[in-house]
């Protein structure tokens, strides 16, 4: 289930915020449970496949280049989503998931990571500037 499912918000089937989100908060979830699992992050080749399997799993209609800037961000977010949620061990990412890799948004940390993935974009797409459609 997604954040957008039972919440009111539209599904996550094209580039919206809530898509955004929803992708970035998987993407810093894969990268804490790389580190748990590993040791390390994930590799690029990693973090783009994770990108695809939610897209597919979602029916979401971003393309690489949307996909790109979160990416890149997830990895910088992972580390502050690890301390401030206590995500260290690998049994405290397993309550995370329901039906195999899909997010459990009924989760109280999983809201907060989105949350917190969700501040992020919202900061980084204030800054762009407005065009005008002509």
């Amino acid at each position: 289930m997604t954040a957008s499912q039972g919440s009111g918000v539209p599904p996550a089937g094209g580039v919206g915020e809530e898509a955004r989100a929803e992708l970035l908060c998987y993407l810093v979830v894969a990268e804490l449970v790389a580190r748990a699992r590993t040791g390390e992050w994930l590799r690029t080749d990693h973090l783009v496949e994770s990108g695809r399997i939610w897209c597919k799993a979602n029916g979401a209609h971003l393309d690489w280049q949307e996909r790109i800037p979160l990416g890149q961000m997830a990895p910088g977010l992972a580390p502050q989503v690890m301390e401030t949620f206590g995500l260290v061990m690998e049994r405290s990412l397993v309550p995370l998931f329901i039906d195999g890799w899909m997010l459990d948004y009924a989760s109280p940390v999983v809201c907060g990571i989105h949350e917190v993935c969700a501040a992020r974009l919202s900061r980084r797409y204030a800054v762009l500037p407005v065009q005008n459609p002509s």
